[in-house]
């Protein structure tokens, strides 16, 4: 089964695929929320991975629009517990680092970190893992991302501070949507 999800393999929401369908899915991996619903509804992918919202940072909107245009249908939903950290690359103290990049939503769960630590300038990017592979592939110690842990052995970086997330408790709920003529649920 091919399942697209919005993000770079590492993602969130590539774990809440395999989460939900099992380790014997074939992902896909797409740069917008729009490219997933894209995808499904032209049958690019038989279900796709969309986050509904999040503890911290409430509704992910533009998802919930998404499903709310018709076309898609929730088969299930899935929470998953969401544990970003600050990763660098190899040897780079926090000190170095000046401008952290990840997905707003994620920047969004780790206001207390940025305000402990005024030095650092959060920046939007497409994607949690993606923005893990960017400071791979850039090697600036200057540079940092808010990812998953597991983002960090699978980009060769270091996690420079682990939960660096507002709420040990932290949790988003993804859908799991395939073609529909109308979305099971309004929101």
């Amino acid at each position: 089964m091919r399942v697209a999800f919005q993000g770079g393999p590492g993602a969130f929401s590539e774990s809440a695929a395999r989460v939900a369908l099992g380790d014997g899915i074939e992902t896909v991996p797409c740069r917008t929320f729009l490219e997933v619903a894209a995808a499904v509804r032209s049958g690019a992918a038989e279900r796709g991975v969309l986050p509904l919202s999040n503890r911290i940072a409430g509704a992910v909107t533009e998802s919930r629009a998404l499903l709310a245009g018709g076309g898609l249908e929730v088969m299930a939903e899935v929470e998953l517990p969401i544990e970003p950290c600050l990763l660098v690359v190899p040897g780079t103290a926090l000190e170095s680092v000046r401008t952290v990049i990840s997905h707003p939503v994620a920047l969004a769960q780790c206001g207390r970190f940025f305000t402990d630590h005024p030095w650092l300038a959060p920046a939007p990017f497409w994607d949690t893992a993606g923005a893990a592979r960017e400071v791979a592939e850039r090697h600036d110690p200057a540079l940092a991302a808010v990812a998953g842990c597991a983002a960090a052995e699978r980009y060769g970086l270091e996690v420079a501070v682990a939960a660096v997330g507002d709420r040990a408790d932290n949790v988003t709920k993804f859908a799991i949507i395939g073609r529909g003529l109308t979305a099971r649920r309004a929101w």
